[in-house]
């Protein structure tokens, strides 16, 4: 299985199933032409909270605000976000759960990978 699918499938089952813009089912209810923040920026969410060295929940808001909201489009150039400011972003609502999700999937991926035989 690919790696960013062990993510989103975790993702899914845990976030998407309890998101407001959800059925409670998983599937997704956002407006024709929308896309799921979680979806759309899954690796660059993935690659920030994996280089993310702190303790703080802090921290982690701070890395994902620098380097995943900085490319969605709803955030203007001066870092303001209409879908942040009306709580309408699943990432923004959902940042410890995602957190912990990625730490917890990638946490498990690295458990799976073949140890280095030592001679």
């Amino acid at each position: 299985m690919d790696t960013m699918n062990s993510y989103w499938e975790t993702l899914q089952e845990k976030i998407c199933r309890k998101c407001i813009d959800g059925n409670h089912k998983g599937d997704c209810l956002l407006p024709v032409g929308e896309t799921c923040a979680l979806k759309s920026l899954l690796p660059e969410i993935v690659f920030t909270v994996a280089n993310v060295k702190s303790t703080a929940y802090e921290g982690y808001v701070h890395a994902l605000r620098r380097n995943v909201c900085v490319l969605c489009d709803w955030q203007d150039g001066h870092g303001m976000c209409r879908k942040r400011d009306t709580l309408e972003c699943a990432l923004d609502r959902y940042y410890p759960l995602v957190v912990e999700i990625v730490e917890d999937v990638r946490t498990r991926l690295e458990k799976q990978q073949p140890q280095p035989s030592s001679t």
